[in-house]
Protein backbone atom coordinates (compact mmCIF):
# COMPACT_ATOMS: atom_id res chain seq x y z
CA UNK A 1 0.00 0.00 0.00
CA UNK A 2 1.39 3.28 -0.85
CA UNK A 3 0.44 6.68 -0.98
CA UNK A 4 -0.44 6.80 -4.30
CA UNK A 5 -3.10 3.73 -3.67
CA UNK A 6 -6.69 5.23 -4.16
CA UNK A 7 -8.25 5.72 -0.72
CA UNK A 8 -11.63 6.80 0.84
CA UNK A 9 -11.92 8.54 4.27
CA UNK A 10 -15.27 8.80 5.97
CA UNK A 11 -14.53 10.03 9.43
CA UNK A 12 -12.49 13.38 9.55
CA UNK A 13 -13.51 16.60 11.57
CA UNK A 14 -12.88 19.88 9.51
CA UNK A 15 -12.32 21.80 13.14
CA UNK A 16 -9.46 18.82 13.92
CA UNK A 17 -7.86 18.58 10.64
CA UNK A 18 -7.14 22.30 10.42
CA UNK A 19 -3.67 22.68 9.79
CA UNK A 20 -1.13 24.56 12.15
CA UNK A 21 0.70 26.52 10.07
CA UNK A 22 -2.33 28.01 9.12
CA UNK A 23 -3.86 28.37 12.37
CA UNK A 24 -0.60 30.01 13.19
CA UNK A 25 -1.15 32.43 10.02
CA UNK A 26 -4.76 33.13 10.62
CA UNK A 27 -3.91 33.76 14.15
CA UNK A 28 -1.71 36.65 13.31
CA UNK A 29 -3.83 37.86 10.73
CA UNK A 30 -6.40 38.63 13.52
CA UNK A 31 -4.17 39.39 16.40
CA UNK A 32 -5.23 36.67 18.52
CA UNK A 33 -2.92 35.64 21.50
CA UNK A 34 -2.08 32.43 20.40
CA UNK A 35 -0.23 29.65 22.80
CA UNK A 36 3.56 29.21 22.49
CA UNK A 37 4.47 26.85 21.38
CA UNK A 38 1.51 26.07 19.37
CA UNK A 39 1.58 22.28 18.43
CA UNK A 40 0.54 20.80 22.07
CA UNK A 41 -2.35 22.66 21.96
CA UNK A 42 -3.32 21.39 18.82
CA UNK A 43 -1.94 17.90 18.95
CA UNK A 44 -3.17 15.11 21.13
CA UNK A 45 -0.74 13.15 23.38
CA UNK A 46 -0.82 9.54 22.43
CA UNK A 47 -3.17 8.89 25.49
CA UNK A 48 -5.31 11.30 26.89
CA UNK A 49 -7.20 11.10 30.49
CA UNK A 50 -10.47 10.55 27.76
CA UNK A 51 -12.72 11.84 25.00
CA UNK A 52 -13.09 15.09 26.62
CA UNK A 53 -9.26 15.91 27.21
CA UNK A 54 -9.11 15.01 23.31
CA UNK A 55 -11.61 17.04 22.19
CA UNK A 56 -10.08 20.02 23.94
CA UNK A 57 -7.54 20.34 21.26
CA UNK A 58 -9.92 21.80 18.85
CA UNK A 59 -9.88 25.01 21.28
CA UNK A 60 -7.53 26.64 19.59
CA UNK A 61 -8.29 25.55 16.34
CA UNK A 62 -11.83 27.07 16.42
CA UNK A 63 -10.62 30.64 17.29
CA UNK A 64 -9.75 30.78 13.66
CA UNK A 65 -12.63 29.59 12.14
CA UNK A 66 -15.21 32.40 12.80
CA UNK A 67 -14.61 34.37 9.28
CA UNK A 68 -15.71 32.90 5.84
CA UNK A 69 -12.63 33.48 4.11
CA UNK A 70 -10.62 31.50 6.75
CA UNK A 71 -13.34 28.56 6.80
CA UNK A 72 -13.17 28.64 2.83
CA UNK A 73 -8.88 28.24 3.31
CA UNK A 74 -9.15 25.68 6.00
CA UNK A 75 -11.67 23.67 3.85
CA UNK A 76 -9.65 24.19 0.54
CA UNK A 77 -6.40 23.11 2.19
CA UNK A 78 -8.09 19.80 3.73
CA UNK A 79 -8.90 18.70 -0.17
CA UNK A 80 -5.45 19.35 -0.89
CA UNK A 81 -4.18 17.13 1.99
CA UNK A 82 -6.89 14.44 0.94
CA UNK A 83 -5.03 14.31 -2.68
CA UNK A 84 -1.60 14.52 -0.97
CA UNK A 85 -2.58 11.10 0.95
CA UNK A 86 -4.15 9.29 -2.24
CA UNK A 87 -7.47 9.89 -0.61
CA UNK A 88 -9.78 9.91 -3.82
CA UNK A 89 -13.33 10.88 -2.06
CA UNK A 90 -13.56 11.66 1.59
CA UNK A 91 -16.41 12.98 3.79
CA UNK A 92 -15.68 16.06 6.57
CA UNK A 93 -17.92 16.81 9.36
CA UNK A 94 -18.52 19.64 11.36
CA UNK A 95 -20.78 21.87 13.35
CA UNK A 96 -21.95 24.67 11.91
CA UNK A 97 -22.66 26.20 15.30
CA UNK A 98 -18.97 26.39 16.87
CA UNK A 99 -18.20 28.96 14.40
CA UNK A 100 -21.13 31.81 15.21
CA UNK A 101 -18.72 33.12 17.73
CA UNK A 102 -19.08 36.38 15.65
CA UNK A 103 -22.16 36.64 14.69
CA UNK A 104 -21.98 34.67 11.46
CA UNK A 105 -25.00 32.99 10.71
CA UNK A 106 -25.11 29.52 10.47
CA UNK A 107 -25.79 29.82 6.76
CA UNK A 108 -23.46 31.59 5.84
CA UNK A 109 -20.70 28.91 7.60
CA UNK A 110 -21.73 26.28 5.52
CA UNK A 111 -21.36 28.30 2.26
CA UNK A 112 -17.91 29.32 3.12
CA UNK A 113 -17.22 25.79 3.92
CA UNK A 114 -18.88 24.11 0.90
CA UNK A 115 -17.00 27.20 -0.92
CA UNK A 116 -13.40 26.01 0.42
CA UNK A 117 -14.28 21.83 -0.42
CA UNK A 118 -16.02 22.37 -3.74
CA UNK A 119 -12.66 24.36 -4.52
CA UNK A 120 -10.30 21.95 -3.30
CA UNK A 121 -12.14 19.21 -5.56
CA UNK A 122 -11.86 21.43 -8.28
CA UNK A 123 -7.99 21.97 -8.18
CA UNK A 124 -7.38 17.98 -7.16
CA UNK A 125 -10.09 16.02 -8.42
CA UNK A 126 -10.92 14.76 -5.22
CA UNK A 127 -14.37 14.11 -4.55
CA UNK A 128 -16.71 15.17 -1.05
CA UNK A 129 -19.30 14.52 1.13
CA UNK A 130 -20.33 17.45 3.41
CA UNK A 131 -21.81 16.29 7.26
CA UNK A 132 -23.42 18.35 9.71
CA UNK A 133 -22.94 17.21 13.59
CA UNK A 134 -25.27 17.84 16.05
CA UNK A 135 -24.21 18.18 19.67
CA UNK A 136 -24.81 15.63 22.53
CA UNK A 137 -24.67 18.58 24.88
CA UNK A 138 -26.31 20.47 23.35
CA UNK A 139 -30.36 21.00 23.50
CA UNK A 140 -32.20 19.13 21.14
CA UNK A 141 -33.95 21.74 19.90
CA UNK A 142 -30.54 23.12 18.75
CA UNK A 143 -30.26 19.80 16.92
CA UNK A 144 -33.36 20.40 15.46
CA UNK A 145 -31.92 23.45 13.54
CA UNK A 146 -28.97 22.37 12.57
CA UNK A 147 -31.11 18.95 11.21
CA UNK A 148 -32.97 21.53 9.22
CA UNK A 149 -30.56 23.73 7.94
CA UNK A 150 -28.93 20.30 6.18
CA UNK A 151 -32.39 19.31 4.78
CA UNK A 152 -32.40 23.12 3.82
CA UNK A 153 -29.05 22.20 2.27
CA UNK A 154 -29.60 19.25 0.24
CA UNK A 155 -27.50 20.23 -2.69
CA UNK A 156 -24.40 20.80 0.00
CA UNK A 157 -25.38 18.24 2.34
CA UNK A 158 -25.48 14.72 2.29
CA UNK A 159 -25.92 13.45 5.80
CA UNK A 160 -26.27 14.53 9.40
CA UNK A 161 -24.36 13.01 12.71
CA UNK A 162 -24.57 13.15 16.47
CA UNK A 163 -20.76 14.34 17.90
CA UNK A 164 -19.79 15.01 21.07
CA UNK A 165 -19.46 13.39 24.50
CA UNK A 166 -21.28 10.43 24.77
CA UNK A 167 -19.93 9.15 27.94
CA UNK A 168 -22.15 12.50 29.69
CA UNK A 169 -24.48 12.82 27.36
CA UNK A 170 -27.11 10.72 25.31
CA UNK A 171 -27.95 10.48 22.30
CA UNK A 172 -31.78 9.63 22.47
CA UNK A 173 -32.93 12.92 23.20
CA UNK A 174 -31.93 14.49 19.62
CA UNK A 175 -33.93 11.65 17.81
CA UNK A 176 -36.58 14.24 16.62
CA UNK A 177 -33.24 15.72 14.36
CA UNK A 178 -32.06 12.12 12.79
CA UNK A 179 -36.37 11.97 12.14
CA UNK A 180 -36.25 15.01 10.56
CA UNK A 181 -33.56 14.19 8.69
CA UNK A 182 -34.35 10.54 7.11
CA UNK A 183 -38.03 12.01 6.46
CA UNK A 184 -35.63 15.04 3.85
CA UNK A 185 -34.11 12.24 2.42
CA UNK A 186 -30.48 12.96 4.72
CA UNK A 187 -28.17 10.14 5.29
CA UNK A 188 -27.34 9.38 9.02
CA UNK A 189 -24.18 8.38 10.86
CA UNK A 190 -23.47 8.67 14.55
CA UNK A 191 -20.37 8.73 17.25
CA UNK A 192 -21.19 5.77 19.49
CA UNK A 193 -19.25 3.07 21.49
CA UNK A 194 -16.19 5.68 21.52
CA UNK A 195 -16.04 7.22 25.45
CA UNK A 196 -19.53 5.15 26.40
CA UNK A 197 -20.20 1.43 26.13
CA UNK A 198 -22.23 -1.15 23.37
CA UNK A 199 -25.10 0.42 24.60
CA UNK A 200 -24.74 3.72 22.87
CA UNK A 201 -24.26 1.96 19.49
CA UNK A 202 -27.47 0.42 20.15
CA UNK A 203 -29.15 3.54 20.98
CA UNK A 204 -27.55 5.35 17.79
CA UNK A 205 -29.26 2.90 15.70
CA UNK A 206 -32.49 2.19 17.23
CA UNK A 207 -33.01 5.43 18.50
CA UNK A 208 -31.33 8.00 16.36
CA UNK A 209 -31.96 5.31 12.95
CA UNK A 210 -27.80 5.53 11.89
CA UNK A 211 -27.17 4.06 8.90
CA UNK A 212 -23.35 3.76 10.07
CA UNK A 213 -21.33 3.76 13.39
CA UNK A 214 -18.43 6.39 14.62
CA UNK A 215 -16.17 4.43 15.74
CA UNK A 216 -17.97 1.47 17.56
CA UNK A 217 -14.60 0.13 18.92
CA UNK A 218 -16.44 -0.82 22.14
CA UNK A 219 -18.91 -3.42 20.19
CA UNK A 220 -17.84 -6.21 21.70
CA UNK A 221 -19.06 -5.67 24.88
CA UNK A 222 -22.39 -6.86 23.47
CA UNK A 223 -21.18 -10.21 21.27
CA UNK A 224 -25.55 -10.25 19.75
CA UNK A 225 -25.24 -6.88 19.39
CA UNK A 226 -21.90 -6.84 16.97
CA UNK A 227 -23.29 -10.53 15.19
CA UNK A 228 -26.54 -7.86 14.38
CA UNK A 229 -24.21 -5.26 13.06
CA UNK A 230 -22.44 -7.97 11.30
CA UNK A 231 -25.30 -9.82 9.92
CA UNK A 232 -26.62 -5.68 8.74
CA UNK A 233 -23.62 -4.81 7.31
CA UNK A 234 -23.81 -1.62 9.41
CA UNK A 235 -20.01 0.37 8.78
CA UNK A 236 -17.64 0.59 11.22
CA UNK A 237 -15.99 4.14 10.55
CA UNK A 238 -12.87 3.33 12.72
CA UNK A 239 -10.28 5.57 13.73
CA UNK A 240 -7.61 3.06 15.45
CA UNK A 241 -4.44 6.14 16.43
CA UNK A 242 -7.68 8.49 17.74
CA UNK A 243 -9.36 5.50 19.40
CA UNK A 244 -6.14 5.17 21.25
CA UNK A 245 -5.78 8.59 21.99
CA UNK A 246 -9.68 8.62 23.51
CA UNK A 247 -8.84 5.61 25.30
CA UNK A 248 -11.63 4.01 23.56
CA UNK A 249 -8.96 1.22 23.41
CA UNK A 250 -6.42 0.63 25.84
CA UNK A 251 -3.45 0.10 23.19
CA UNK A 252 -3.06 -0.50 19.66
CA UNK A 253 -2.46 -4.01 20.39
CA UNK A 254 -6.14 -4.08 22.45
CA UNK A 255 -7.73 -2.58 19.04
CA UNK A 256 -10.52 -4.64 18.05
CA UNK A 257 -10.35 -3.44 14.19
CA UNK A 258 -8.40 -6.52 13.31
CA UNK A 259 -10.57 -9.56 14.73
CA UNK A 260 -14.13 -6.93 13.80
CA UNK A 261 -12.10 -7.12 10.18
CA UNK A 262 -11.58 -11.32 10.13
CA UNK A 263 -14.99 -11.81 11.84
CA UNK A 264 -16.69 -10.06 8.53
CA UNK A 265 -17.69 -6.82 10.20
CA UNK A 266 -18.27 -3.53 7.71
CA UNK A 267 -14.72 -1.80 9.08
CA UNK A 268 -13.07 1.42 7.34
CA UNK A 269 -10.10 2.97 8.58
CA UNK A 270 -10.27 6.81 8.97
CA UNK A 271 -7.98 9.54 11.07
CA UNK A 272 -10.89 11.30 12.91
CA UNK A 273 -8.81 14.42 13.35
CA UNK A 274 -5.73 14.67 11.03
CA UNK A 275 -3.95 17.61 12.93
CA UNK A 276 -5.35 16.45 16.41
CA UNK A 277 -4.04 12.67 16.24
CA UNK A 278 -1.00 13.54 13.10
CA UNK A 279 -2.13 11.09 10.99
CA UNK A 280 -3.48 10.46 7.67
CA UNK A 281 -5.16 7.59 6.05
CA UNK A 282 -1.85 6.11 4.80
CA UNK A 283 -0.31 6.31 8.34
CA UNK A 284 -3.43 4.44 9.60
CA UNK A 285 -2.76 1.80 7.54
CA UNK A 286 0.58 1.17 7.89
CA UNK A 287 0.24 1.59 11.74
CA UNK A 288 -1.71 -1.71 10.71
CA UNK A 289 0.71 -3.21 8.90
CA UNK A 290 2.86 -3.26 11.89
CA UNK A 291 0.64 -3.88 14.34
CA UNK A 292 -1.79 -6.95 12.62
CA UNK A 293 0.41 -7.76 9.27
CA UNK A 294 -2.27 -6.12 7.13
CA UNK A 295 -1.31 -5.94 3.75
CA UNK A 296 -2.89 -5.45 0.37
CA UNK A 297 -5.60 -7.70 1.16
CA UNK A 298 -6.89 -6.09 4.16
CA UNK A 299 -6.19 -2.40 2.67
CA UNK A 300 -8.56 -3.55 -0.37
CA UNK A 301 -11.29 -4.62 1.79
CA UNK A 302 -11.71 -1.76 3.99
CA UNK A 303 -11.71 0.65 0.31
CA UNK A 304 -14.71 -1.53 -1.00
CA UNK A 305 -16.43 -0.96 2.46
CA UNK A 306 -15.92 2.36 2.41
CA UNK A 307 -16.92 2.51 -1.20
CA UNK A 308 -19.71 0.80 -0.27
CA UNK A 309 -20.82 2.67 3.22
CA UNK A 310 -19.85 6.55 1.36
CA UNK A 311 -22.71 8.49 0.98
CA UNK A 312 -23.15 8.83 -2.69
CA UNK A 313 -25.42 8.15 -5.27
CA UNK A 314 -25.39 4.82 -6.80
CA UNK A 315 -23.46 6.03 -9.86
CA UNK A 316 -20.25 7.85 -7.13
CA UNK A 317 -20.09 4.56 -5.86
CA UNK A 318 -19.69 2.49 -8.86
CA UNK A 319 -17.25 4.98 -9.88
CA UNK A 320 -15.50 4.92 -6.75
CA UNK A 321 -15.33 0.75 -6.51
CA UNK A 322 -13.95 0.36 -10.08
CA UNK A 323 -11.12 3.08 -9.49
CA UNK A 324 -10.43 0.91 -6.13
CA UNK A 325 -10.61 -2.43 -8.32
CA UNK A 326 -8.58 -0.55 -11.38
CA UNK A 327 -5.93 0.08 -8.82
CA UNK A 328 -5.90 -3.62 -7.65
CA UNK A 329 -5.42 -5.04 -11.02
CA UNK A 330 -2.63 -3.22 -11.58
CA UNK A 331 -0.88 -2.74 -8.28
CA UNK A 332 2.51 -4.61 -7.66
CA UNK A 333 2.93 -7.05 -5.00
CA UNK A 334 1.69 -5.94 -1.93
CA UNK A 335 4.34 -3.70 -0.18
CA UNK A 336 4.30 -4.63 4.14
CA UNK A 337 6.26 -1.36 4.24
CA UNK A 338 3.17 0.66 3.09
Amino acid sequence: MTIAAPKIELHCHLDGSVRISTVAAIGRELGLRLPEPLEPALVAPAACADLADYLRRIVVALEVMQHPKDLERIARELVEDWAADGVIYGEVRFAPQLHTRRGLPVEQVLGAVHRGLTAGSAEHGVGFGLILCCLRQEPPARSLEIARLAADNRDKVCALDLAGDEARFPGAPHAPAFALAREAGLRRTAHAGEAAGAGSIREALDALGAERIGHGVRIEEDPQLAEGVRSRAIPLEMCPTSNVQTRAAASAAAHPIDRLLRRGLRVTVSTDSRTVSATTVTGEFRSLTGQWGWAEREFLLCQRHAAEAAFVSPDVRRKLLARIERAAESSPPADSSA
